[in-house]
């Protein structure tokens, strides 16, 4: 891949990574200053459920974190672009779509016809 998309991609990452550590400390602030009571159970009860809801988003922004950090590795040493099972190169309109990916659409529709057979 050229050096310059190679630069693309890896302001694209950086800034979404910024963008989702910026959220998580606002998560953090939030859930730390509430001290709320209520008196109405229901009113308790829809509390939590929207505050599971947003952990389970910054649980799968927090993984999405960690593959924008391995993106980011894999620009460093080179390997960014190349599928990680086939070694063949990734095309470019997945990695715009997925910047992320570490797997080609072959492999990673492989992949997932694998899990799906296998009911995971």
């Amino acid at each position: 891949m050229k050096k310059e998309r190679l630069e693309e991609f890896k302001i694209l990452l950086n800034e979404k990574l910024s963008e989702l550590i910026d959220q998580a400390g606002t998560t953090v602030s939030g859930m730390t200053t509430q001290k709320e009571t209520f008196p109405d159970p229901t009113d308790r009860a829809l509390h939590e459920a929207n505050r599971n809801f947003e952990l389970r988003i910054r649980d799968r922004e927090h993984k999405l974190i960690k593959k924008i950090k391995s993106a980011l590795n894999r620009i460093e040493n080179g390997t960014y672009g190349i599928c990680e099972a086939c070694e063949e190169d990734i095309s470019d309109e997945r990695l715009r779509a997925r910047p992320v990916t570490s797997q080609c659409i072959n492999c990673k529709t492989k992949e997932e016809a694998l899990e799906k057979a296998l009911g995971q």
